[in-house]
């Protein structure tokens, strides 16, 4: 750490807190958005840049009176705990100062974020979404299957967000500005469904766009009636004061169900809309927006942070954002869902306080709803979901927000609430490795796989397992690193697992198979 006196540090950290007030004050009078200019008023790499890099370097490469962070286990420990602990308490015998005094518990662990993100390679900005896709050149011999990751479906656009696998094995894909894309078995043809949900294109931001089409889910007797659920974000133009106001569509989550016939979606029925007073012209890319059915016939649908300000509308029960939705499969609403009854809540609400819910499943062994959830700077989250749960967004987080400030919305809005109140989640993943989508694995393919849990990440590119023990965790492994966007996880009737993988030069479709086992005599 910084090899400063604590008189000169306590003099840079005055001079930093007037500027950062300064700052705030002028953009708060611009925008009326105090918190927002908070936000912005100091960064990680700042911070680290002035209390660290002038012992151990800019690049965290070691200078003459610094060790070097990268490259190099760590004497103390690795683990995000540990290097906070060492940056709390020092280790003067080597010459470095305890900081706990200097600088604030948040401070800390912000630096802890950071220093954690440049040794596992997962720089803040570096989403990794035109790295190419890494498929392993060798068998995988995981811990416990031998396996091979190998394309079955290339040249995808880059903006997909789900796929569903039908029983004589083609495939349906979600491109998000476009539609539904049904794929045959073996890759080589392709039917855009005609007659579907649009799906929009941003020009200005064909990442943040309005109006994108989310999940594809299969209704548990699909054999029988064919019935295929779509989950997009429904647009509008000049609907709500907000866009007239900003000149701007604005959207809301959608689920709607039909089925197909030839290259036609017909049948099309509505399974659950929002009044369009919800509708916001924020970005509806990064707010989740997956679907799960349980064994009893209902429908989950999440839905994350939607307005422009991500803090704001999550807690507010009247507002369909932030929350995770029950439904029965033909949009009724469940007499037992927990807030009906209360004219201040939306009947099919199920949980709340959900920043960006990118993974939801149903586990078969419980029939109990799980999630996975994306913080802001670390805080990402497996969860297993309450009725009437709180989720803690943006009361309460685990991760720092971007600019390394405490995620303490509720106390900068007045809004109190007791810690205990909060469902804290099974798996905190920070720094945020991006988590999406998660399967609980029921094929024979892979056998020692059975019902553990496999997951996704973007940012990091990487595939997890993780066994369970009832609802703890157990072992977690890495069974591909720096592989590619696994954007959507699903299990074919073959009981092999299928990987959508988002990529800007081209989304593909991986296989995994396993491979036997080599007896020498």
């Amino acid at each position: 750490m910084h090899c400063v006196s604590q008189g000169s540090t306590e003099f840079r950290k005055l001079f930093i807190s007037l500027f950062v007030l300064l700052i705030v004050t002028l953009f708060s009078v611009s925008t009326g958005n105090l918190y927002a200019a908070a936000e912005r008023a100091l960064a990680f790499e700042a911070l680290y840049e002035q209390e660290c890099a002038v012992c151990h370097g800019s690049e965290l490469q070691g200078e003459a009176i610094g060790v070097p962070l990268l490259g190099r286990d760590l004497l103390h420990g690795e683990s995000l705990e540990e290097v906070a602990v060492s940056i709390a308490e020092g280790y003067p015998n080597s010459g470095m100062p305890a900081w706990s005094e200097a600088l604030t518990t948040t401070q800390i662990r912000t630096l802890a974020v950071f220093i954690v993100e440049q040794r596992d390679s997962m720089p803040y900005g570096e989403f990794n979404v035109r790295t190419p896709i890494q498929f392993p050149e060798a068998v995988v011999a995981s811990e416990k299957h031998l396996f091979t990751a190998v394309p079955v479906v290339e040249g995808l656009v880059e903006l997909i967000f789900s796929m569903a696998i039908l029983p004589d094995r083609q495939f349906l894909v979600t491109e998000r500005t476009g539609g539904l894309l049904l794929i045959s078995a073996d890759g080589q043809e392709s039917t855009m469904i005609q007659g579907t949900p649009k799906g929009y294109y941003n020009d200005a931001n064909p990442r943040g766009g309005i109006g994108s089409m989310l999940e594809v889910i299969l209704h548990p007797e699909y054999a029988d009636n064919g019935w295929i659920y779509m989950h997009f974000s429904d647009r509008c133009e000049d609907c709500t004061a907000q866009s007239r106001q900003f000149n701007r569509p604005a959207s809301m989550n959608k689920v709607v169900r039909g089925r197909i016939e030839g290259d036609q979606w017909i049948d099309q029925e509505t399974i659950i809309e929002f009044d369009k007073a919800s509708y916001q012209i924020g970005s509806d890319i990064g707010a989740g927006g997956r679907a799960a059915f349980d064994s009893e016939g209902h429908l989950f649908f999440s839905i994350g942070a939607r307005s422009p300000n991500t803090m704001s509308g999550v807690q507010d029960l009247a507002l369909p954002w932030g929350k995770i939705h029950r439904v029965n499969l033909d949009g009724s609403i469940p007499e037992d869902n927990p807030y009906v009854g209360d004219d201040s809540a939306l009947d099919s609400i199920w949980s709340r306080g959900h920043r960006s819910p990118h993974g939801l499943e149903v586990n078969p062994l419980s029939d109990v709803l799980w999630s996975t959830e994306m913080g802001p700077r670390g805080g990402d989250e497996l969860n297993i979901i309450e009725p009437g749960g709180n989720f803690g967004w943006p009361l309460h987080s685990l991760g720092i927000n971007y600019s390394g400030t405490e995620v303490n919305y509720g106390r900068d809005e007045l809004e109190f609430f007791r810690i205990e109140d909060i469902v804290m989640p099974l798996v905190d993943f920070t720094p945020s490795p991006a988590v999406s989508s998660f399967i609980f694995y029921q094929g024979d393919a892979f056998p020692e796989w059975k019902n553990d849990i496999l997951m996704g990440t973007l940012k990091s590119m990487q595939l997890f397992r993780f066994s369970l023990d009832g609802n703890r965790v157990i072992e977690q492994e890495i069974l591909l690193d720096d592989f590619a966007r696994v954007r959507d996880i699903e299990s074919g009737v073959d009981g092999e697992i299928y990987l959508l993988l988002e990529n800007g030069e081209g989304s593909k479709i991986a296989r995994l198979m396993p491979e036997p086992v080599e007896i020498n005599e």
